[in-house]
């Protein structure tokens, strides 16, 4: 059974102040997010890898395949560790909204993992060119179905317009957090793997756009050499779905869950009433502290 969103939320706001009294410490605080910027990566690669030969085939299944591996990037920043600069847009959103943190302490939690984030998708991206992962083909000759599942996967998403980036980075990054907000409501990590999985399923195979995977992507694509992938198409993605993605992981699910999370005040039991007096009798008076 889920645990209360009361004590949920409470979770949620003191693991925004931890992670603002971390980003005192810049050393660890980047090792931390660019970790999480690899984890993320190393999603993509392997999404890249299984769904290519599929895509190479033309099948019908390819996206669902693509969301069932994907969840493998999730798990592992939450049960390695790590700092997600997408997760981290609900949680500093409901810390700032509580007052525990300021907005500016939100916003610093925020950029700081974005860019940490980047530095590991960058580093993995180039680990992954390096050892030829995606240059690997079935036969002598015969097209690499990686690369060329990589180069369609980059090519659909540089013809996306900006507002399409927009909206599919606030329908990504709903799905994201409202996954990462189910965890915390539960204590089995048995449920929460599953419900990982369920979430990024759901977001990849309705292909929506997640900031921290789009890194990778397109410096993977840069490595590769992709055609038309460039700086300034990289730059652009990544401004439109980032936005998208503080909207749907801040507001929708932020917001919300801070506002219907908080605790009211406690109702007045039985013991702590005081019945109103009969027509003619005198008022009681309340129990003293202590007595029976």
């Amino acid at each position: 059974m889920p645990i209360p969103m009361e004590d949920a939320l409470d979770e949620q706001v003191a693991t925004a102040r931890s992670k603002a009294k971390l980003l005192r410490s810049p050393g660890r605080y980047l090792v931390l997010s660019a970790l999480a910027g690899a984890f993320i990566g190393m999603g993509v690669v392997l999404m890249v890898s299984v769904s290519g030969p599929l895509s190479a085939a033309h099948s019908p299944w390819v996206k669902l395949v693509q969301g069932l591996v994907f969840g493998v990037a999730l798990t592992l920043v939450i049960f390695a560790g790590g700092e997600l600069a997408t997760s981290n847009m609900m949680t500093m959103v409901q810390g700032a909204i509580r007052r525990v943190i300021s907005p500016v302490n939100a916003l610093a939690v925020i950029v700081g993992s974005f860019v940490g984030n980047l530095v590991g998708s960058v580093a993995l991206a180039w680990l992954v060119h390096a050892a030829g992962v995606l240059d690997v083909v079935a036969a002598p000759g015969a097209p690499a179905p990686g690369l060329a599942g990589l180069t369609g996967m980059l090519t659909a998403k540089m013809a996306e317009s900006g507002e399409a980036m927009f909206f599919r980075g606030v329908l990504c990054n709903f799905l994201v957090c409202l996954t990462v907000w189910m965890g915390v409501r539960t204590r089995s990590d048995a449920a929460k793997i599953m419900l990982i999985f369920a979430g990024i399923l759901a977001f990849v195979a309705s292909g929506f756009e997640h900031v921290v995977a789009n890194m990778t992507t397109f410096s993977l694509g840069l490595f590769e050499h992709v055609p038309g992938d460039t700086l300034a198409a990289f730059g652009h993605n990544l401004l439109l779905v980032g936005l998208g993605n503080l909207v749907g992981g801040g507001l929708l699910v932020g917001v919300a869950y801070a506002f219907t999370g908080r605790r009211t005040a406690p109702p007045v039991t039985g013991a702590d009433s005081v019945p109103a007096p009969r027509a003619g009798e005198a008022p009681l008076a309340a129990p003293a502290a202590g007595n029976a």
